[in-house]
């Protein structure tokens, strides 16, 4: 199910995969797809590079020029203006050629700037307004006709049934669900024994669709393109920016309400700047993007450049790598992770995301393989979770055959074959749970040797496994009292164990956070132990504090304090070990910037920037404020110094006013630590 690298090569090949691709859009545009989006649209670049290079072969049901490929039913209801998609490119090359296109078309230079915008990966949809009232939704179809969806009226946030004037105009834009409201839809669909959603476009697609269903899924809309209807609205704005400013004047909401918002810019380079930059928020974003959207502003522009068979000349879409694919399961295998929980980890058939081939991927825990009626030998969708950990989000159960296997649970540890406990949903083995057992040491020991902990290079699965069989390691602690024989016992030989036991030195000197995140205690993380580290100054006054210590940390409310503080007892111990062992366990004083505009002072950000910052996400916010010699908090307490204040602040404001906390928009902010930002 991964993507083919082969070229069509042959007439015959060609005539086949015509057939395959617009059998695939058929289903595509059903949210039934037997390929993924980065199979589909390779396949369609194979198709349109062959039909170029072989104009004689063409066949008359050709794939290009057509929306859709030629192969959606019409629908019902006709668009008053062609509803098209949009050219791709995926390169900053092409992306130049895309423009060297528009300029030849247009004569000359884009004088009218460009609007860059987020792809959203839903589906494209035209709301139509008369005199105020929303009275027809109508989906893409074949571009000329689409469907009637307009019983999903009064479904879909950001659409309001009724304006405040009486307007009459069309608005186009993306239907989807966001992360929040597709798992609430998952969940809505399991209890009422619905198939599993395979991902979340594919519940969108079917969502809008269904009728006389016994419950309702609330979706969103984001507005991209305003047109005029026989007998309404009139439009006279100059630029596209301002027309879609009017339609968000009227309480529709458009893609400027997204986190990364809506910018014009003058030239392709600051294009170029903002399609980086919203790749860059695609991880933390609320929503599936797969692309960034760049369009002529200038609307004048816009007619001059014209429109083809399929796509608008001025417009164009940046498509971002997939990070999510289609893949197949080929197996369950059991684990007991650091704090004693059963992972069960995914066997996948091998495909590439993101620029890195995936084997396997995180289920989570048994209820959520339950919840997705997940089966060995399903077709799933794979996703790299923030970019990072490849997870199953669920199968596509209209590609089963019949041959999948029901997953079978473990009665019993899969490494002690001890009793496991089920309460809360989460699998856990009691006597790794409850004392400490060796059946997460594997586990909980490569995790401290991990990256984002202790960084000991050459401490793989292979060395963890012989230490632990060896009885040489009980717990993180005992990895720093290990002697060149006994490394050499379990390496390859003297040399191996020489470098593995200055790496092991060179990690006694680590940052008290990565030395905290090393001890593996549930409900804690990298950015947690930077903050539990800045609090407590030392491992000994964290592992000695009580819940109600920990509730004075930045971010730990009363449940999280509670959850931590049960598992202290347990790691008072290594932190001995730790300490005998001459690791260090206190704050470097001198470590902390000495001086900036910000020394001294917690700082935090409410809202989205959308100034001089705009390019800034929480992530680099964080690191500007530290690099000003601040430090970076989660929430307002009676200990945050400054608030920096963007669009759509929330519920900090208030607190700030409660605690008397100092406010500061962000173009203030910006003057203040201007010399370290780029």
């Amino acid at each position: 199910m991964s993507v083919t690298k082969t070229t069509i090569s042959s007439s015959a090949a060609y005539h086949q995969a015509l057939a395959t691709i617009q059998q695939a859009s058929r289903a595509y545009a059903a949210g039934e797809s037997p390929l993924d989006d980065a199979t589909f649209d390779q396949l369609r670049d194979q198709l349109i590079a062959w039909e170029e290079n072989h104009p004689e072969d063409v066949a008359p049901n050709a794939t290009s020029g057509k929306v859709a490929d030629g192969a959606v039913p019409a629908g019902e209801v006709p668009h008053t203006v062609p509803m098209q998609s949009l050219d791709k490119v995926n390169t900053p090359a092409k992306l130049l050629a895309w423009e060297a296109s528009l300029q030849r078309r247009l004569g000359g230079p884009v004088t009218g700037g460009y609007v860059v915008d987020v792809k959203l990966d839903g589906f494209a949809v035209a709301a139509r307004y008369q005199s105020g009232r929303l009275v027809k939704l109508v989906g893409r179809g074949d571009g000329r006709q689409g469907e009637d969806w307009s019983h999903a009226i009064g479904t879909v946030t950001g659409l309001p049934q009724q304006l405040d004037r009486p307007l009459t105009f069309e608005v186009r834009g993306e239907i989807l669900f966001t992360h929040t409201q597709f798992g609430r839809a998952k969940e809505v669909r399991a209890q009422h024994g619905g198939d599993a959603f395979a991902n979340a476009r594919n519940a969108a697609a079917g969502t809008i669709r269904a009728r006389n269903r016994a419950y309702a899924l609330e979706m969103t809309f984001f507005a991209f393109q305003a047109v005029e209807l026989p007998g309404g609205e009139v439009f006279t704005h100059d630029a596209h920016a301002d027309l879609m400013k009017w339609v968000a004047d009227t309480g529709i909401q458009t893609t400027d309400a997204t986190p990364p918002k809506t910018h014009v810019v003058s030239t392709m380079a600051e294009v170029q700047k903002q399609v980086e930059s919203i790749a860059a928020m695609r991880p933390g974003l609320p929503f599936d993007i797969d692309g960034v959207v760049i369009r002529a502003n200038s609307r004048a522009e816009q007619t001059t450049a014209g429109t083809g068979s399929r796509h608008p000349h001025y417009s164009v879409a940046y498509k971002l790598p997939s990070l999510e694919r289609m893949s197949k399961l080929m197996d369950v295998v059991w684990a007991v992770g650091k704090t004693g929980i059963l992972a069960p980890r995914a066997v996948l058939e091998e495909v590439e995301i993101d620029g890195s081939m995936v084997t396997s991927a995180t289920l989570h825990n048994p209820s959520d393989i339950s919840r997705l009626d997940l089966k060995k030998g399903d077709a799933v969708y794979v996703r790299k979770a923030n970019d990072i950990i490849p997870q199953v989000v669920g199968p596509v159960t209209h590609l089963r055959t019949g041959a999948e296997e029901t997953i079978v649970f473990p009665a019993s540890c899969p490494v002690c074959d001890g009793k496991i406990n089920t309460d809360k949903g989460r699998w856990t083995c009691d006597e790794t749970a409850n004392n400490g057992g060796s059946c997460g040491l594997p586990a909980a020991l490569l995790y401290a040797a991990g990256r984002e902990q202790f960084d000991i290079d050459g401490l793989g699965p292979s060395v963890i496994g012989n230490l632990v069989e060896a009885g040489l390691v009980r717990d993180v602690g005992d990895l720093f009292h290990l002697t060149l024989d006994q490394l050499t016992e379990v390496t390859r030989g003297s040399g191996e164990a020489a470098n593995l036991l200055a790496q092991i030195t060179t990690a006694k000197g680590r940052p008290l956070e990565k030395v905290l995140a090393a001890l593996g205690i549930a409900g804690t993380g990298r950015e947690l132990s930077e903050r539990l580290a800045d609090h407590f100054r030392s491992a000994e006054d964290f592992v000695t504090a009580d819940a109600q210590a920990l509730i004075e940390v930045d971010g730990i409310g009363v449940k999280k304090a509670e959850q931590i503080a049960r598992q202290l007892p347990r790691v008072a111990g290594v932190v001995k070990k730790l300490a005998t062992a001459g690791v260090k366990l206190t704050v470097d004083l001198q470590s902390a910037p000495a001086s900036g505009p910000l020394a001294g002072k917690t700082v935090v950000v409410t809202g989205t920037m959308t100034g001089p910052l705009a390019a800034y996400d929480r992530v680099a916010m964080n690191q500007l404020i530290k690099d000003a010699g601040g430090k970076p908090g989660r929430d307002v307490t009676s200990k945050t110094h400054l608030l920096v204040v963007g669009e759509r602040a929330g519920g900090k404001l208030a607190k700030a006013e409660k605690y008397k906390v100092e406010v500061m928009n962000e173009e203030t902010f910006a003057i203040l630590v201007a010399q370290f930002t780029s």
